[in-house]
């Protein structure tokens, strides 16, 4: 890696830390949401760096669909308690059995989008005032229009023409009773700058990222996992075996596959910075509609 890129890492990692510093001094109870994804792993390794030698001063939050892969539960497990950070986990098959929120049915089906509902509840019931995600600018349009610190109305919405002016990275968290805060520490990154990151900082990661033989479908263009239960083929589809990895990682409905020989760190940045199809181009949650990611912002997701 060359000096110019180590540096411009470490201005990365200042800015991101100097955000984690800021949720901390004026948030009253924020919290991290982690997925066990390379982004909200990233956070929680600088949210060990800002902090150090003290503990990580807020929980991590964990929306669990009840369709995730069994990697990225183990993982998180593992990764949380070496860093000594405390998990809250609630689940979308909570919010079902309460009447919260209704199965989707059909060919399509997915919990990916009814985990809004169990966010919104969960960040009530322990009335977090902020709660900060690896969401960047780069993944998808709707997310470059975010702030680093975005406000949410009473009903956990979001507008993007009602948002503070950030100017010279001073923040404005005043909020009323009921109204919280996102905030996006990594907002700057891109997908290439968060692998050399790791590469440099030597993060761990799930082994779900680099290139393994896994049982697969092709589904409207989209390569997805073939779990039984989850995702079953239907009738024109034929499950095949192939070399695959994750370029993100979420519900198995819509974490879209790569193909590729990617094995380690070093050949998934090289793979980055050859590509010229977006992260979430694979994702099948983005494909419902043009402004997929938009609408389901609005309504309180991540």
């Amino acid at each position: 890696m060359k000096h110019y890129s180590l540096n411009h890492l470490k201005q990365l990692e200042n800015e991101a830390i100097y955000v984690l510093r800021e949720v901390a001094a004026q948030f009253e109870k924020p919290v991290m949401l982690f997925s066990g994804g390379k982004d909200s792993i990233c956070m929680a390794w600088l949210a060990r760096k800002a902090f150090s030698p003290g503990k990580i001063p807020f929980p991590m939050l964990h929306v669990d669909t009840g369709h995730n892969f069994d990697e990225t539960i183990s993982f998180r497990d593992k990764f949380l308690e070496e860093i000594g950070a405390n998990l809250i986990v609630r689940t979308v098959q909570e919010s079902i059995d309460k009447g919260r929120v209704a199965e989707e049915t059909g060919n399509r089906a997915s919990r990916n989008g009814l985990q809004t509902i169990t966010l919104l509840d969960a960040l009530k019931e322990f009335k977090f005032t902020c709660a900060m995600g690896g969401a960047r600018r780069d993944e998808e349009k709707a997310r470059a229009k975010e702030r680093f610190f975005s406000f949410r109305d009473s009903f956990g919405q979001w507008d993007p023409k009602n948002q503070r002016p950030e100017l010279w990275n001073l923040f404005n968290a005043q909020h009323n009773m009921g109204e919280h805060f996102r905030a996006f520490p990594i907002s700057n990154w891109t997908e290439l700058d968060v692998w050399q990151y790791i590469a440099m900082e030597k993060v761990p990661m799930p082994s779900l990222y680099f290139s393994h033989q896994r049982e697969i479908i092709q589904r409207d263009g989209v390569v997805l996992a073939h779990i039984p239960g989850i995702t079953d083929p239907q009738e024109d589809e034929v499950v095949e075996t192939r070399d695959v990895r994750c370029r993100t990682i979420g519900d198995i409905t819509c974490t879209g596959l790569s193909l590729s020989p990617a094995k380690t760190i070093k050949d998934i940045v090289n793979e980055v910075a050859c590509t010229r199809t977006t992260e979430r181009g694979g994702r099948a949650d983005d494909k419902r509609s043009e402004a997929a990611m938009e609408d389901r912002k609005k309504q309180g997701y991540f």
